[in-house]
């Protein structure tokens, strides 16, 4: 298959031409008759004649037909797209696309260990990241040991000679522990670990993970990519050796992601850039606000001046996003319950990276092994937060919305 064009540095360039081949967005007589890549619908791929049909096992990679599971234009476009936000990923490496991002997460990490191996998991890490883990993994032989995402020392010592993989999550999307990657990967590599990171908070537009010594960046497109709540999709991008693992492992388990989904996350992966910037922004003013009310003890927003995790943010990170906490000065959970329940332009509800902004309880003791909920430095007492996700709206009025919210949580008390 031919490479894509080389694309300007820009990514805000590369997210408007990413994936946008003449071969998959015209004919021969008319290429690039359309702007994006058009809707493939087919499980059957068909064969001119019986040599071509001995012909297609003998290759195996993205623009070549062969059947449904191995996609076809509109996902090989998303992939390619994906691949072009990675740089560092090279010529030779790739994205793959799954269902969803729990789905990536378990590809990528079964792509690394087996029985007998040992997985190094983040504290932080989102939970379903645990219970694969717990109720997936040790089924198989696998070991998984999780270890304090602040503490480098810990974890060099966590490490042994059957650690195969590592899983981060930075910032972890409950407490927005921001991790040293770039340490924690030269730890690793020196045991010849892989380095897997779920990179959904920033995505490669805000960290280039590759470039900060990770093997296989995972992103759930469910968030940013898809950007208006309407489909379920993951991904994984490495450079040529694991990209050649992860299709492997990719294609004995049957993962497909259906090229209707593949179209919306195409869409969406146009605007990522102007939203994230939009969210940020917001998340920052309303960050801000929050740190001045009495009746929160801490903002964990990495991006926040003074915020657990802003100086690696500042060093490591190009961009954010509009996923931030707070916790609560004392109070019950009846009350933060109330202020929840209280909140007009906030739905409820569990994912992020919408238009629309969320918020759901922060509740992290149940998911933690090897660190401490309330976090190193905060009064016992302070234990109930929220986890807000930022949208478009008027920051303005997000603000008096949580303004009329804390205001029943105080009656509440």
């Amino acid at each position: 298959m031919a490479k894509p064009p080389s694309r300007p540095a820009s990514s805000a360039t590369r997210l408007v031409g990413a994936g946008r081949r003449p071969e998959w967005t015209g004919t021969a007589d008319h290429p690039s008759a359309v702007v994006s890549p058009p809707v493939w619908r087919a499980s059957t791929h068909l064969y001119p004649n019986t040599a071509a049909l001995k012909e297609g096992p003998r290759h195996n990679a993205d623009g070549r037909f062969y059947y449904g599971r191995r996609g076809a234009p509109t996902q090989w476009a998303l992939a390619e797209a994906l691949t072009e936000m990675e740089p560092a990923a090279g010529p030779d490496g790739g994205s793959l696309l799954y269902p969803s991002g729990v789905a990536a997460i378990a590809g990528a990490v079964l792509t690394a260990v087996g029985p007998g191996d040992v997985l190094l998991m983040t504290d932080n890490a989102y939970e379903p990241s645990r219970v694969l883990a717990r109720n997936f993994l040790a089924r198989f032989g696998v070991e998984t040991r999780w270890f304090d995402p602040l503490d480098l020392g810990g974890f060099e010592r966590t490490l042994c000679d059957r650690t195969r993989a590592v899983l981060l999550e930075s910032p972890g999307s409950l407490t927005l522990e921001v991790q040293d990657v770039p340490a924690l990967a030269h730890f690793a590599r020196k045991r010849g670990a892989c380095i897997i990171l779920d990179n959904t908070w920033a995505s490669p537009l805000g960290f280039s993970a590759l470039d900060h010594g990770v093997d296989i960046s995972v992103m759930s497109l469910t968030k940013h990519v898809g950007g208006h709540s309407d489909l379920m999709m993951g991904s994984a991008t490495a450079g040529a050796e694991w990209y050649r693992k992860l299709r492997q492992t990719s294609q004995v388990l049957g993962q497909v992601a259906s090229p209707d989904d593949a179209a919306l996350a195409l869409r969406g992966l146009r605007t990522m850039q102007v939203r994230l910037e939009r969210e940020t922004a917001s998340a920052l003013a309303i960050a801000h606000w929050l740190e001045g009310r009495p009746e929160v003890a801490r903002v964990l927003c990495p991006m926040l001046p003074g915020s657990p995790g802003h100086e690696l943010w500042r060093r490591d990170f190009t961009g954010g996003c509009g996923l931030f906490s707070f916790v609560l000065k004392g109070g019950t959970a009846q009350a933060r319950d109330a202020l929840i329940d209280s909140l007009d332009l906030f739905g409820i509800g569990y994912s992020w990276g919408g238009f629309e902004s969320l918020v759901t309880p922060l509740e992290p003791a149940h998911a933690r092994s090897a660190s401490p909920w309330p976090l190193a430095g905060m009064d016992p007492a302070d234990r109930f937060g929220l986890r807000l996700s930022i949208g478009l709206e008027d920051p303005a009025d997000l603000i008096a919305d949580l303004e009329q919210g804390l205001a029943a949580w105080g009656a509440s008390l």
